[in-house]
């Protein structure tokens, strides 16, 4: 009794695995048309990978529809932004009346504005729906932070902050760092820390971007003596559209950090915040060492 019923469980335990390997391989269907245990579960089994299969194609229907949109959207807007502040500039060019000026000099600011939302947006949409796929590959962190500070360092040096690479290794040891990240992307939020940095650090103060090494992850930190971040608002400012109260007179649409932690989560890579009202901020980024 006890040998025929150890039989029985090998041979049910045996045409599962079958219809797992068939199900894995996309090759599953239901065989078995009778009243037995194994028979009702292959039907529900069958229902089962019929209905994810059906979810499974109307949901690569809907990212093409959105990709297409997205498509759509970016052309149809790009032109006509592009034509506002085209004429707003040609405007300024124009000996105007000083109200006039003003209000073209808004007009052009505003169609920025939108420009860079529509971008921001657009972007951010690609990404999450996968339209946009990171390619992170073994690059020098020394050589990224660089770039970025070049990008930054006019704007920092307007409202007279100093802005700098604080070199914790010694700069030759430094252009050795390396870590596995997408180049294009990583530098992209990067900088959307540091135009925060900048923005909400006082004119005459003081940002910095080191770099320390772990076994498993680059650790970069930017680091500022700005308005700070108050403890219950940390866990939320990685949420979409959020936006402290205390800045809302600054600009932003709250979609940068949302964007930066996407961007590195992505790359199998994290980030912390760690931050101190009235005394400044400190963002650290984790980029994985090895693939």
């Amino acid at each position: 009794m006890v040998i025929y019923q150890h039989y029985k469980t090998r041979k049910i335990m045996k045409k599962l695995t079958q219809m797992l390997d068939s199900a894995i391989e996309g090759k599953f269907s239901e065989q078995l048309y009778n009243e037995s245990l194994i028979s009702s579960f292959e039907s529900r089994f069958y229902r089962y990978l019929s209905a994810n299969e059906a979810s499974a194609q109307n949901l690569a229907k809907e990212k093409e529809q959105i990709k297409q949109l997205l498509a759509d959207i970016s052309h149809q807007t790009k032109t006509p932004l592009a034509n506002i502040l085209l004429y707003a500039q040609l405007l300024e060019e124009h000996d105007l009346k000083a109200e006039s000026l003003n209000a073209v000099s808004a007009l052009r600011g505003q169609a920025g504005k939108l420009s860079f939302l529509i971008d921001t947006l657009v972007k951010l949409s690609r990404l999450e729906t996968g339209v946009f796929k990171l390619h992170p590959t073994l690059s020098p962190v020394s050589t990224m932070i660089e770039d970025v500070i070049f990008q930054f360092e006019q704007k920092a040096l307007h409202k007279e902050i100093k802005l700098g690479l604080v070199d914790v290794k010694g700069i030759h040891a430094l252009k050795d760092v390396y870590a596995y990240f997408d180049y294009k992307w990583t530098a992209e939020a990067l900088g959307n820390l540091l135009d925060n940095a900048i923005k909400y650090t006082p004119i005459g103060g003081e940002i910095s971007i080191s770099v320390i090494e772990y076994d498993l992850f680059c650790r970069i930190d930017i680091k500022d003596n700005g308005i700070g971040i108050s403890e219950d608002e940390q866990a939320k400012i990685f949420a979409r559209f959020y936006r402290s109260p205390s800045v809302y007179h600054q600009e932003g649409i709250g979609i940068g950090l949302y964007l930066t932690r996407h961007i590195i989560s992505e790359q199998n890579g994290y980030i912390k915040v760690s931050s101190t009202l009235d005394k400044g901020t400190v963002f650290s980024i984790f980029l994985p060492r090895k693939a």
